[in-house]
């Protein structure tokens, strides 16, 4: 089973990435763009018996810094 995992920062998280990505968009002239948050996804190829309960718990102890990131996990065809 193919998982895919789309980890976040918590809002109000300072997100340096994005302000740089921001800047650079403004420095490039394109306009009307207010916010950028970067973050990141993590493919998985599991058992298809992976249980939902196993795949929360990879992702709290690993995938995602649980004190300033958030996440959600999509299962993919």
């Amino acid at each position: 089973m193919k998982i895919r995992v789309l980890v976040s920062l918590k809002p109000g998280v300072l997100d340096p990435q994005g302000r740089a990505v921001h800047h650079a968009l403004e420095g490039l002239g394109f306009k009307g763009v207010d916010d950028v948050r970067v973050g990141r996804t993590v493919e998985l190829d599991v058992a298809d018996d992976t249980s939902d309960e196993a795949l929360d718990d990879m992702c709290q102890k690993l995938l995602a810094n649980m004190v300033i990131e958030n996440y959600r996990i999509e299962k993919l065809g």
